[in-house]
């Protein structure tokens, strides 16, 4: 018998989440471009809000009421079936740990978000992971991938870090082939960056069936992602259950005012998604016409995109010449072959398209 402290069995297999770098080795940085902030930062009128918040001696609404209510109303949704977290990453952890333990499994596609892997050991359970099709999302894998043990399936759409997107027909068709004891979680962290036209039917499933969680978050087109505010829906009963374990007062006075403030400005978000469409299609020609030298961008419509280098210049080698001249990146060991690039400013693509046809040229 030992008398020392011990973690549960499963804890040694997680790796702490790693963000992307904010600054190369040599602290310097032109462009932070690994974390896919919002390149226009955040509404004005969310700035605002900061003035207007609870003081901070006062204990936030632990239900985050009103933003609930503003969620709601704007979504046409139920606040019952809306639940707050610190972020949609904490959702996330909520949805598996309230359906999923030792003993059962938690599936998700190769080359999803890397938390994933950590929400699924955190309570327990075994990561399962369904082979992508092309850096994607491929239902008929991750249904083959489907056993007695799965409780749990996490599917972001758009897909992080790949950029790439299932359509509405695929999405149905996922939840159709799962049987209702296995919750079905849809990621969607950057839905507002889809053209409306291409709406994917999330919300809707989550509206019509107890098995299904959407989540959500203002830190991406928002531009909150230093305030940690993410949103979920379901049913009534699959919210109760979230509410359960969710963390008391898990979203501060002023990240709720703030959040409040974005949501009403519309025009902001829209602004966003535009000027995101437009800078990704004038990047993604500027890869195209790096075919030659072995590069090519995974079709995203996220604010970011996947470059794949398939010739003599690596995925390595390019986010190291990237970072040489202030651009940061993300470079992933389980794609050694790509980078990840966040959607900044058309001069900062633009630079990034110049540093990356240079680092081809040398390379051959």
């Amino acid at each position: 018998m030992t008398n020392a402290l011990t973690p549960k069995p499963w804890i040694a297999g997680i790796h702490a989440y790693v963000p992307g770098k904010a600054a190369g080795d040599d602290g310097r940085v032109v462009a932070k471009l690994s974390a896919n902030e919002n390149p226009l930062g955040c509404s004005p009128l969310a700035m605002a809000a900061i003035a207007k918040a609870e003081h901070p001696s006062r204990y936030p609404d632990g239900d985050s009421t009103a933003l609930r209510a503003a969620l709601g109303a704007h979504y046409a949704i139920d606040p019952a079936q809306i639940i707050m977290g610190a972020g949609s990453g904490e959702l996330l952890y909520l949805a598996a740990s309230g359906y999923a333990g030792p003993g059962d499994e938690v599936l998700f596609s190769q080359y999803s978000f890397s938390l994933y892997d950590i929400v699924a050991r955190r309570c327990g359970a075994e990561p399962v992971e369904a082979p992508a099709s092309d850096y994607a999302n491929d239902v008929d894998a991750l249904l083959a991938k489907v056993t007695p043990q799965t409780r749990v399936v996490l599917v972001a759409n758009p897909n992080n870090p790949t950029g790439t997107y299932l359509p509405r027909s695929e999405i149905a068709r996922l939840h159709a082939g799962l049987l209702g004891d296995v919750l079905l979680v849809l990621d969607q962290a950057y839905a507002e960056y889809v053209a409306p036209e291409d709406d994917d039917g999330s919300l809707e499933l989550a509206a019509a069936y107890s098995n299904v969680l959407v989540t959500r978050t203002f830190s991406k087109a928002y531009g909150l992602a230093g305030e940690r505010v993410g949103w979920g829906t379901g049913s009534v009963e699959l919210i109760a259950v979230l509410n359960r374990l969710r963390g008391a007062f898990n979203v501060s006075n002023t990240a709720q005012a703030i959040a409040l403030a974005a949501l009403g400005d519309q025009d902001f978000v829209e602004q966003s998604r535009r000027h995101n469409a437009e800078v990704r299609a004038r990047f993604a020609a500027a890869i195209a016409a790096l075919g030659n030298h072995g590069l090519r961008m995974v079709p995203s419509e996220a604010n970011f995109v996947l470059v794949v280098f398939e010739g003599a210049l690596t995925g390595k080698a390019a986010y190291l010449a990237l970072a040489e001249a202030g651009y940061m990146t993300r470079w992933f060991g389980s794609i050694p072959e790509a980078v990840r690039i966040t959607i900044g400013t058309a001069e900062e693509m633009d630079a990034i398209a110049a540093i990356l046809r240079s680092a081809a040229e040398a390379a051959k």
